[in-house]
């Protein structure tokens, strides 16, 4: 109990920290978006303050980060502005609340943020200030929390240790007050309204559905394909064998016999070549195996080196498992197609609700999104079941892929 109380203070005092030195930063920051505000008028104000905008979303996306990781809340970042004039800049909902965050915590953060990691360090201030006891006159001697004077060892160590179990209980359980308190106006501030939310899953629900539309249309159309170029080219092939041994019967039977070989070969290639477009639609190694057997079987074939950390997944959905073994087949062969790696490592687990899958791999990175249709495919199939798809591939490696799909039923 202890020990989670002191790493509770070592996190609170560390939100604390982070959040004194963004109330400074806010105090200069405020007021040069103020006097560039001002300078709108003149013409100047309308380049320097989309720049300034940004870094104010920059530094609220940090604050929406760290309640995300700190605090638990789903206040996710914002996104950076793009390049835009700044009339666009100020319609994006997200500005008006960044720019009501910025003053209030420019005042907030600061003091709260202050009165946090002091609490943090007092008992080491008590410490010092106790043990240098005889720096102090001897007509005015040290007086701390319990007004005491502290003149001597034994009075230091009379007075001293009772102050400093005081200290340590206030630096327990001071900063996480504190910093829950902070935390509780920055998200105030800083979280969409409940109309915001709406409008921002309408549209997200419009672009998804969009997306899928496209996708089952190139889905079906590359079905249509392989089953043109392929299949039915056998099938024809096959039946033209099987005539030409229908008329070679009478007059030549021996040489039937050759012909329906072909023909069998035939009508195996084209069970195969049948297989395979069915497998591409629905893998039967997901109903016999399960999303993590298939997901084990994938590893194994994997034509570079890769290891495979499996969690417990419990019961998932069908589409769901079919977005995210795609994306995980579609993942490692980047890997070892484009992305010259030399290993590759994939993990799947379940946290609740949510099935998350990460493949990464120490390959030259570089992957970007709208070079190829395979990044592309990878996020349709995902957001088509209400998941998410982040890729980080820095130039020079490494690249992480990371899926979470919603499996709660």
């Amino acid at each position: 109990m202890a020990r989670m109380s002191a790493s509770r203070s070592v996190r609170a005092a560390g939100y604390c920290a982070v959040v004194f030195v963004r109330g400074l930063t806010l105090v200069v920051l405020v007021p040069v978006l103020m006097y560039s505000a001002v300078l709108c008028l003149v013409g100047v104000g309308l380049l320097v303050l989309p720049l300034e905008l940004r870094l104010l979303r920059r530094l609220a996306d940090g604050e929406r980060d760290r309640l995300g990781r700190w605090a638990g809340t789903s206040t996710a970042p914002a996104g950076p502005h793009a390049r835009r004039r700044l009339m666009a800049v100020l319609s994006d909902p997200a500005t008006g609340r960044d720019l009501r965050w910025a003053p209030v915590m420019m005042v907030a953060g600061s003091v709260l943020g202050l009165i946090g990691a002091a609490l943090f360090l007092f008992p080491a201030a008590v410490l010092v200030l106790v043990g240098l006891w005889w720096l102090f006159p001897v007509d005015e001697p040290l007086r701390l929390m319990l007004n005491v004077p502290i003149d001597g060892w034994g009075s230091a160590v009379y007075a001293g240790v009772p102050q400093f179990v005081l200290s340590v209980l206030l630096a327990l359980f001071g900063p996480p007050l504190v910093a829950r308190l902070a935390a509780s106006v920055s998200r105030w501030l800083l979280a969409p309204s409940a109309a915001a939310i709406l409008a921002e899953r309408v549209l997200t629900l419009d672009r998804t559905r969009t997306g899928v539309i496209n996708a089952h249309g190139s889905e079906l159309r590359r079905i249509e394909r392989d089953l043109h170029d392929g299949t039915q080219a056998r099938l024809v092939s096959l039946a033209m064998q099987l005539g030409l041994a229908e008329r070679t019967l009478g007059s030549d039977p021996a040489a039937v016999g050759p012909l329906l070989a072909r023909a069998r070969e035939g009508a195996e290639e084209a069970m195969a070549e049948l297989r395979d477009v069915l497998r591409s639609v629905y893998p039967p190694i997901l109903a016999d195996r399960g999303l993590a057997g298939a997901v084990s079987a994938l590893v194994a074939r994997c034509p570079i080196p890769a290891t495979v950390q499996l969690g417990e997944l419990g019961d998932v959905p069908a589409q769901v498992e079919v977005a995210v073994y795609f994306a995980i087949t579609e993942a490692l062969t980047n890997a070892a197609k484009h992305g010259q790696a030399a290993s590759v490592s994939v993990s799947l687990a379940r946290a609740g609700g949510t099935v998350r899958a990460e493949v990464t791999d120490d390959g030259r990175g570089g992957a970007v999104e709208g070079r190829g249709t395979g990044l592309r495919g990878m996020r349709q199939r995902v957001e088509a079941v209400d998941g998410a798809l982040w890729v980080q591939s820095p130039l020079g490696g490494p690249t992480a892929i990371t899926v979470e799909c919603p499996c709660a039923s």
